[in-house]
């Protein structure tokens, strides 16, 4: 007789010895950026709970655990194929092999390949076995990289993820810990598979756990729970009609932004207004109100509600009918602008572009129940650009911006502005980015290195669409930072990659690498430029530079020439742009100097003085 089986199994159970196949029609890898980065977030966050540097290997067996979800398998022609789970399996197999590349070198290193790949008969080959899918992980697998030729989609987004695992993979671990984390990862880190012997059972269990629910969501349980406590029948029904509506419409959103946001609604709105303690950052500190809402809001709402003023049936009753649809469309109002440009809310799609997902929480703690649009909007824009200068500036300074490294902070701040005024968010905000350590007058010019190139691509983007701006041009930006299509923006080194050509100012092609990766000498052009150019001279792509965007064409002197808006944005602004025969180290000084100076320019915490109702942001 057939049966159903579910064993909770470790990641190093669950892919040591084992080959997966998937349905040609389940192949696809959709995970996007948001899931990647929650996935790095979650993980990173409970794994620093419990490690500190100096730990033995041997006493990971102590550190806390962290459920992964689940799988849903089915046998059949002697394979397991997996029904439900692939997105999951494949993103930590490229956490897995990410992991390997930052061990190559470590005497201890955590033994990771097996979870990768196994021996079949002398041949060695991927555990999860998509065909279309073995060139990419091979050269990801040797290499860490993979250069695109014209590859399809679903490669393209397999390569982005990869990319969005090495940027946001927290330093703090990545310095110290890789060998700790790694190995907790394998033994530490667990999901339930799930068995079935035919695909009538696999599809059963899948739409069982998907549609009705094997359990209830913390969504779900808040709302039974609130429900609860509303003593009129007709209250209780209107206030669970809005429920529906509220979820409905955040789930609707949800699926133009490729995830799931009602359950990220309710951990940001609730921080924002009634968090209070965070964990203390010491070994064995206890879950506190910011970490417990984090994973737990429904209980934590339970146990705290006379702490939140909710005591009578009324204030349950205001809860829902008020707040929560009062709060969830500022949310989804935040989620749009995180998806396009609003405007005067431009700064939160530049935040989600670095992949800041905390700024929802830290945007809404200002907002009180009673402001009106104009007043919200007017917080928002405040907030929204204060986190743009701070994570610039920290990025500048070569300073983390992840989750694990920022919550502590952001949760500081997030209570001290908690439903201020607009003029008091205003000073607060100004003076504590005026207190701020980072700042662009750094005594060397930012480079670039593996860890932060998407970060700099961001900012050369934002960079170019500020002269765009002031030289009464279009700005592009949405097309710089779109990296979906085949001829994707990409940072180019104006100087090619031949150390022998300036031998007559370096003397060792390592000093010749370093200076190339300078910001000064970086661009942002399509890629079809840099294969056409990208080996060519200075001189040889200075005429080239002139068809393309306004930094790049700000090079040749037939700039200065024959653009009016540009040369009239020059005079105004004050920026010593010059125009270059010739490329030179202390070219690269000067560039480097520009961009410092613009972005004083952009991020300059006066800009929020300057913040008002009848002033549209840009």
């Amino acid at each position: 007789m057939n049966q159903i089986l579910g064993k909770t199994k470790s990641v190093k159970e669950l892919l040591t010895g084992v080959k997966y196949s998937i349905e040609y029609y389940q192949r696809e890898y959709k995970w996007q950026q948001p899931q990647i980065r929650e996935l790095i977030d979650d993980l990173s966050s409970r794994f620093l709970t419990s490690y500190q540097p100096g730990d033995t290997l041997a006493k990971i067996d102590e550190y806390s655990h962290y459920f992964l979800g689940s799988i849903i398998l089915t046998q059949k022609s002697n394979k397991t194929f997996i029904v439900d789970g692939q997105q999951r399996l494949t993103s930590v197999t490229l956490l897995l092999i990410y992991l390997r590349h930052l061990q190559e070198n470590y005497e201890k290193k955590a033994p990771i390949d097996n979870l990768i790949f196994s021996d079949a008969y002398g041949e060695k080959s991927f555990n999860l076995q998509i065909p279309e899918r073995e060139l990419f992980m091979q050269k990801l697998f040797d290499h860490g990289s993979f250069e695109e030729n014209n590859e399809n989609e679903a490669i393209r987004n397999l390569i982005a993820r990869y990319k969005d695992i090495e940027h946001f993979f927290p330093n703090e671990i990545k310095e110290e810990g890789i060998s700790h984390f790694s190995y907790w990862l394998m033994e530490k880190v667990y999901l339930v598979e799930i068995n079935t012997f035919s695909d009538d059972d696999a599809y059963t269990v899948f739409e069982t756990m998907n549609d009705r629910g094997l359990s209830l969501t913390p969504s779900e349980m808040l709302k039974g729970y609130l429900l609860s406590r509303i003593k009129n029948d007709s209250h209780r029904t209107k206030a669970n009609e809005q429920w529906k509506e509220t979820i409905h419409t955040l789930n609707i959103k949800g699926r133009e932004a490729q995830k799931e946001i009602a359950a990220d609604f309710f951990k940001a709105w609730i921080r924002s207004q009634y968090a209070n303690s965070i964990r203390e950052r010491k070994k064995d500190a206890t879950a506190q109100d910011f970490d417990r809402i984090g994973t737990e809001f429904h209980r934590w709402i339970r146990e705290n509600s006379e702490n939140i003023d909710l005591e009578h049936s009324d204030d349950f009753v205001k809860l829902i009918d008020h707040n929560l649809d009062f709060y969830s469309k500022l949310y989804l109002q935040l989620i749009e602008a995180s998806l396009n440009l609003i405007s005067g809310l431009e700064s939160v799609r530049y935040n989600a572009d670095h992949g800041f997902t905390l700024q929802y929480m830290l945007m809404l703690s200002p907002i009180s129940p009673t402001d009106d649009q104009t007043t919200v909007n007017l917080k928002f824009a405040l907030v929204s650009q204060f986190i743009d200068i701070l994570l610039v500036r920290r990025l500048w300074n070569y300073r983390s911006t992840t989750y694990s490294t920022m919550s502590y902070h952001v949760f500081g701040l997030m209570k001290q502005i908690r439903h201020l005024s607009v003029e008091q968010l205003k000073d607060k905000l100004v003076q504590t980015l005026n207190e701020q350590e980072e700042t662009f007058n750094t005594d060397e010019y930012l480079y670039m290195h593996q860890q932060n190139r998407r970060s700099i691509h961001r900012i050369l983007a934002r960079i170019i669409s500020y002269i765009e701006k002031g030289s009464n041009l279009v700005s592009r930006y949405t097309e710089y930072v779109n990296d979906s299509v085949k001829d994707r923006y990409e940072i180019e080194h104006i100087w090619a990659n031949h150390p022998e050509r300036y031998t007559d100012e370096f003397h060792h092609p390592v000093d010749f690498q370093g200076y190339r990766n300078v910001i000064g000498g970086l661009l942002l052009l399509p890629k079809s430029f840099n294969a056409s150019y990208g080996d060519s001279t200075f001189e040889e792509k200075l005429p080239h530079y002139n068809s393309q965007n306004i930094l790049a064409r700000s090079l040749n002197p037939q700039c200065y020439e024959s653009h009016p808006g540009f040369l009239d944005f020059v005079d105004s602004s004050n920026l010593p742009f010059t125009k270059h025969q010739e490329f030179k180290k202390k070219d690269i000084d000067a560039r480097s100097e520009l961009y410092r100076q613009i972005a004083k320019q952009i991020w300059n915490p006066n800009n929020l003085l300057n913040i008002s109702d009848s002033k549209e942001q840009t």
